[in-house]
This record gives C-alpha cells, sequence and structure tokens, in this order.
C-alpha cells in the first residue's frame, strides 16, 4: 500500500474510532440515565405494600427497564469490541507508514 493510501486509510480509521467513542458515550449516558430511573422507582416501591397492584405494576416497569439496560450493556460490550479492533488496525496502518517513510529516506540518503 503506497503512502497517501496508508495515509488515508489512517485517516477514515481515526474517524471510524472516534464514532465508536461517541457511539459507547452515548450508550453509557443512556443506561446512567436508566440507573437512576431504576433507583426512583425503587424509591417509590418502598413506600408501597408488596403485595399491592401498584407494587407489582412497579416491579414489571423496573423488569423492562432492567431488561433495556442488558441490551445496552451488550451494545457496549459490541461497541467496545470495534473500538479495539480499529485501535488494532490504526497500529498496523501506523507502522505500514513507518516503514513506508524509512524505505523512502534509504533511497533518497
Amino acid at each position: 500500500m503506497g503512502l497517501g493510501a496508508s495515509q488515508a486509510r489512517l485517516l477514515m480509521l481515526t474517524a471510524r474510532k472516534s464514532d465508536t467513542e461517541l457511539q459507547l458515550q452515548m450508550v453509557n449516558q443512556a443506561r446512567m440515565q436508566i440507573s437512576n430511573m431504576v433507583s426512583a422507582l425503587f424509591g417509590r416501591q418502598v413506600n408501597l405494600e408488596p403485595d399491592s397492584a401498584d407494587s407489582k405494576r412497579l416491579q414489571s416497569t423496573i423488569s423492562a427497564i432492567q431488561e433495556r439496560d442488558k441490551a445496552l450493556e451488550l451494545e457496549s460490550k459490541r461497541l467496545d469490541t470495534q473500538h479495539q479492533a480499529v485501535q488494532t488496525e490504526i497500529d498496523s496502518v501506523q507502522k505500514v507508514i513507518s516503514k513506508n517513510i524509512d524505505s523512502s529516506f534509504k533511497l533518497m540518503g
């Protein structure tokens, strides 16, 4: 791969890495909001009778929210894996660029 192509690939990978980091931040923010909602719902549930209809409805709501959190956790793991793969590829492309520069200067020197 030529130096220009390698540099273009590096820029594309860097953009992909930034996109992945932004998506990870958004997923983590959503998970934080879910955590706050569940905490508030548990606080409300403490004041209810355990077998009341309101308590059962609140518990089903909490369960649904926790399922959404599990889905977001899986999304976070997927994005983290992508982030690591992109970082590995960036390292590889940087080595190619470095070798290309070294060989270019050896030819001139």
